[in-house]
């Protein structure tokens, strides 16, 4: 299956539109639009009759050493539906007992199992059995991850799905070409190196895209040899746990891939300190990267990739085609809800385009379509849960506290989940918490800049740098922009585009190493080298077989390393 970009996929401009009002949040008591009045939109119809998710929940045990089990604890936790706030599973909870065992699966496995004796191919050809799987059960798939995630049923099933197919293609095609070198060195040596897999992965992901984070993390480790522990978060654990079932459907030996479900305090800090665990991959917030990190060093210094937090500038250029534009822009902040590490989350505005730009750009959010996101047509679902919603809602109230203008949007759609309406603020600056702070929900803040120097300085001034968007027709500004900015991915004239052969990950305090093609292969090997000393030479004396030798051959062969005798 080709390779599929999100972005095509997924935007769209829909005609549909919702009716406006003229009152203010009347929490706040004031008015900062700058017109005299805020544009509301109204509850969407959508919201009114919930589609029943058309697949049943088959799995909510632990999955250590091949088998589905209990907590050790007997605990279970409630796992919810995003649209109501009610209840949909009960699944159960792994703490530090559950990591134990799933860590010593592990360690049997890849000290006395299968999996990295096994030859690369055979590897390779488990996990693209994995990847028919996954197409084979597509359908459930996507309809799990849109009732536990509450993200767009169309986007689960048209580009998330088909992306995670394609990035294991891609993985198992790399199975078989892991090697190392011969390496010319001075004296009678031989010296190779090695990759090696690099033992057990403890391996955690976040809410936000739950099957492609298990197959960004998951993908490359098995290719390279690995066995797995991977916690799921709390969230959103129904996906990972069926697509492990697929993958021992597919061969892989018990012990290999273990998944525990359970809390970052419990769970996730157990796995991140084990002292048996021999790497970690971490994604999610800054802040809790750095928790990882520390209980990483604190126990047996095992190396940590993070893929963190992002405040993505997208830089839209006078020369712009505003139209073209504002759709990109719109899409690069409220894709998937706005929860998304690399949303462009800060839009800057050329100062001569700004006023149109502002206007088109309210239009645009007053006409996305919110409501239950197994609706065609529907364009943004719910946030992940409540505190997510609430802590949304709040950074929405410091934009207005201040002195941000509130063009529209700015409140809860519906009177349950957790619907947040598209909110565009202008009149941003760098100092307030919106433009400095990843808020990861549909909230669009639009500054104005006066020239290339100018947004280069500020666009730098975060402690991010995961990745950035350039709408230019320029070819001598897009190329100013592109190595100008500190972001691990620069987008020109196209946002979200993630192909399984693309890096991804970002500068400064978005993480450390990278995700996706190659260079994610580096995250779960060992290079190591082994030299030997020559002990035969070809001075016409060391060798019983000499005499049956051409001349010749004894001529040019000076040295032969040890074990690689020619008779």
């Amino acid at each position: 299956m080709a390779a599929r970009r999100i972005s095509s996929l997924l935007t769209r401009s829909l005609s549909a539109s919702s009716s406006a009002s003229a009152s203010l949040l009347s929490s706040l008591g004031r008015n900062s639009s700058r017109n005299g009045s805020i544009k509301r939109l109204s509850t969407s119809t959508a919201l009114e009759e919930l589609i029943v998710p058309p697949v049943q929940i088959a799995y909510t045990q632990n999955l250590i050493d091949g088998k589905f089990v209990d907590a050790a604890s007997g605990k279970t936790f409630p796992t919810y539906d995003p649209r109501t706030g009610e209840v949909i599973a009960h699944v159960a909870e792994g703490d530090a007992e559950d990591v134990n065992r799933a860590v010593a699966a592990a360690r049997k496995a890849f000290d006395e199992g299968p999996w990295p004796k096994m030859t690369p191919y055979e590897r390779s050809r488990i996990l693209l059995r994995f990847a028919d799987l996954v197409e084979k059960h597509s359908d459930e798939l996507a309809a799990l991850e849109t009732w536990n995630n509450g993200k767009l049923h169309e986007q689960a099933a048209k580009a998330e799905l088909p992306l995670l197919i394609r990035l294991f293609h891609y993985y198992a095609g790399w199975a078989d070409k892991i090697h190392g070198l011969t390496v010319p060195a001075d004296g009678n040596h031989h010296v190779q190196t090695l990759h090696e897999p690099i033992g057990v992965a403890g391996q955690i992901i976040p809410w936000n895209f739950p099957l492609l984070m298990f197959a960004w993390k998951v993908g490359p480790a098995l290719a390279c040899g690995n066995t797995i522990v991977l916690k799921t978060a709390e969230q959103t654990p129904l996906t990972a746990l069926y697509v492990a079932k697929l993958f021992h459907e597919a061969g892989l030996p018990p012990g290999v891939l273990n998944v525990v479900s359970g809390f970052g305090p419990t769970a996730g800090a157990a796995l991140a300190s084990h002292m048996d665990v021999d790497k970690i991959a971490f994604t999610g917030s800054t802040d809790t990267g750095k928790v990882v990190l520390e209980l990483a060093a604190k126990s047996n210094l095992k190396p940590v990739t993070l893929e963190l937090g992002g405040k993505s500038p997208f830089i839209v250029c006078e020369d712009a085609d505003i139209d073209h534009a504002v759709e990109l822009a719109h899409f690069a902040l409220f894709f998937n809800q706005g929860q998304c590490c690399c949303a462009g989350s800060r839009t800057f505005v050329h100062e001569r385009v700004y006023d149109e730009f502002l206007e088109k750009a309210k239009a645009r959010a007053l006409r996305r379509v919110v409501g239950d996101p197994f609706k065609k047509g529907v364009e943004q679902g719910p946030q992940i849960d409540s505190e997510q919603f609430e802590k949304v809602l709040r950074y929405i109230r410091s934009g207005i506290e201040s002195n941000a203008t509130l063009e529209c949007g700015g409140d809860r759609l519906g009177k349950k989940g957790y619907f947040i309406q598209p909110t565009v603020f202008s009149n941003v600056t760098d100092d307030m918490l919106i433009a400095k702070d990843e808020i990861f929900g549909p909230v669009q803040s639009i500054l104005k800049f006066k020239d290339l120097d100018e947004v280069i300085r500020r666009a730098n001034a975060t402690r991010y740098g995961l990745a950035a968007g350039v709408f230019t027709k320029n070819i001598d500004t897009a190329n100013t922009l592109t190595r100008a900015l500190r972001a691990g991915t620069v987008w020109v004239n196209c946002f979200d585009v993630f192909d399984a052969a693309i890096p991804f990950g970002g500068y400064k305090m978005s993480g450390i190493g990278r995700e996706k093609g190659i260079y994610s292969l580096h995250n779960y090997l060992q290079i190591a080298h082994r030299a030997q000393f020559v002990i035969m030479q070809w001075n016409g004396s060391h060798h019983p077989c000499r005499k049956s030798l051409p001349s010749d051959l004894l001529d040019c062969l000076k040295i032969v390393p040890a074990g690689l005798a020619l008779c």
